[in-house]
């Protein structure tokens, strides 16, 4: 009597496999050894791309309160010190929040900035 080499062990391992590559396109979605390749690289590009996310909002806060002390006459790294130096402790997503949302609450930032900084 020929006995069982693998059981459903193989056939759950391969199940996990297709599940995760469920709506890929062609090939990739229906044969094992072809998902298997596409699951691999897809979970680098999401562990990859998690931490460049995180950087590119950061540049894109950068950008927006950038904009917003530019046009009250002061420059992003000018505006970082002097909101440093009279003691604002705002994160990059709340100031770029504001300086959208809130330009008067902003404006009011940019002139603590100015007074940190020791100008008029």
């Amino acid at each position: 009597m020929p006995r069982a080499a693998d059981g459903t062990r193989r056939k759950d391992r391969r199940k996990k496999i297709l599940n995760q590559a469920k709506g890929y396109w062609g090939r990739r979605s229906k044969l094992t050894r072809t998902a298997k390749d596409a699951v691999r690289r897809a979970g680098q590009y999401a562990y990859r791309d998690r931490k460049v996310r995180k950087r590119e909002f950061r540049a894109l806060w950068i950008a927006r309160i950038s904009a917003g002390a530019r046009a009250h006459g002061m420059n992003y790294s000018r505006f970082m010190h002097g909101l440093q130096q009279a003691g604002v402790q705002l994160n990059r997503k709340a100031l770029s929040n504001m300086a959208i949302e809130d330009p008067k609450g902003f404006e009011s930032l940019v002139e603590t900035a100015k007074s940190g900084l020791g100008t008029n």
